[in-house]
């Protein structure tokens, strides 16, 4: 994706003067598969970063890993590092007679404030088991013990957990991996289009009940705040919005879908977070949808002297 190829989505406002500006690019898909509308760049292959990983835990159930419930939901996770995710985590381990050390995930700390702030005064370090991908990596870990593949190595390319999750990055997608990079976690990470996401997730929310691919969907709507965190903004629009189902990625990637099979993806070029949500809502308020929630995650506040003075807001010029 290249910078020239986006557009203006979003602008900060303060006290009546927009101060910053965001441009990207967002695809939407209406319920029969057709494109909605698009804005700037989205048939060039980016990163889709974590919003790849509701696609490689279907990968993974296909390929026999046995969870459900909130370990799958915490299996497609960029989790806050709380409490449940940590205990989660040692869980999706003793499945497999792991121990935390199996980990090859980069090690980080919580990213909840709260929690990290807590855990820092216990004398916490960063680890790979607070780290938010740390789901992903157990269930990965999981799956390579009930196929008898080598847990060693199990982050390369070419090891067979990783074959079978591309091809099923692709296959969902509607396209073939066109790169394939390594994520900040260290997992291999697969380059499809925006358009590819939004296809991703449309297949993933129409997929037949009690298959792989819709069980991991209601798993996050039935569990949000294990795919993200209990305070986290994709939690509460899942939450508010039943019937829908999102996950973000790093560097501004945020995806979602509907059970109708109405999609939207989206990627801000700068890659800053602020501007994500807002434009999300602006998308599926475009697609018909309508919800409480919605209002509550249209803007978030631009403060001055601790108090609200402005907005983060949706500024799209939808092409006809």
């Amino acid at each position: 994706m290249h910078a020239g190829d986006a557009v203006l989505v979003a602008e900060v406002v303060r006290s009546g003067l927009v101060e910053s500006r965001h441009r990207g690019s967002v695809v939407a898909l209406a319920a029969d598969g057709s494109v909605a509308f698009t804005a700037g760049q989205v048939d060039a292959p980016m990163y889709p970063r974590s919003s790849n990983k509701p696609a490689q835990a279907a990968a993974m159930l296909r390929l026999g890993l046995p969870l459900d419930g909130e370990l799958l939901a915490l299996a497609a996770a960029s989790h806050s590092g709380e409490p449940l995710h940590v205990d989660g985590v040692r869980r999706i381990l003793a499945l497999g007679g792991l121990e935390e050390s199996a980990l090859r995930n980069t090690p980080g700390y919580p990213i909840d404030h709260t929690t990290m702030a807590d855990y820092v005064r216990k004398g916490g370090e960063p680890s790979s088991l607070t780290a938010d991908c740390s789901g992903k990596h157990a269930a990965m870990l999981l799956t390579c013990v009930v196929n008898s593949w080598p847990t060693d190595g199990y982050l390369d390319p070419a090891h067979p957990l990783q074959v079978a999750i591309r091809d099923t990055v692709g296959s969902l997608a509607g396209a073939p991996v066109a790169h394939t990079g390594v994520d900040g976690c260290g997992a291999p990470l697969f380059a499809v289009p925006l358009t590819g996401l939004a296809r991703m997730f449309r297949s993933l929310a129409l997929a037949p009940s009690g298959t792989p691919d819709r069980r991991v969907v209601e798993a996050i709507q039935a569990h949000p705040e294990y795919t993200s965190g209990t305070t986290r903004d994709e939690a509460q629009l899942i939450r508010g919005l039943p019937g829908l189902f999102a996950k973000g990625g790093a560097e501004s990637v945020l995806a979602a879908a509907l059970d109708d099979g109405r999609a939207v993806a989206l990627k801000i070029d700068d890659g800053g977070y602020r501007a994500r949500m807002p434009v999300l809502v602006a998308a599926l308020r475009r697609l018909g949808v309508d919800a409480p929630v919605l209002d509550e995650l249209a803007s978030a506040p631009v403060l001055g002297g601790g108090h609200p003075v402005g907005e983060i807001r949706a500024a799209i010029d939808w092409p006809a």
